[in-house]
């Protein structure tokens, strides 16, 4: 079983997403929840 993640929300699609792996040294920088969402960031 899982223990409970820490999560976010998308500033440009208001979506919320979870702590993964990958982050775990800079989950205080992240943002966005996909390299989508981080490309179109001059458009909010």
């Amino acid at each position: 079983m899982k223990k409970k993640l820490p999560s976010k929300v998308c500033p440009k699609c208001k979506r919320n997403f979870n702590w993964r792996k990958k982050w775990t040294l800079n989950w205080h920088k992240v943002k966005y929840c996909s390299k989508k969402c981080s490309s179109n960031k001059i458009f909010e």
